[in-house]
């Protein structure tokens, strides 16, 4: 039902956040580890972040 290849580039985007962004890679390894969440559930909420991030730069007119 999703939109496949939209879906497979946030997939990617989220999976490179995770290696180089500090602020991610921690909120991701804490959720994991720590709270033992599912490691795809929590990379569907590193999506989400993402699309908040992407939608809030675009609504305010700005570069991330």
């Amino acid at each position: 039902m999703a939109e496949v290849k939209l879906k497979t580039l946030l997939h990617l985007a989220a999976m490179v956040l995770i290696q180089n962004n500090e602020e991610l890679r921690a909120y991701y390894q804490r959720k994991v580890i720590a709270e033992n969440k599912n490691k795809m559930s929590t990379l569907n909420a590193d999506r989400n972040k993402l699309i908040l991030r992407v939608f809030a730069c675009v609504s305010q007119n700005r570069a991330y």
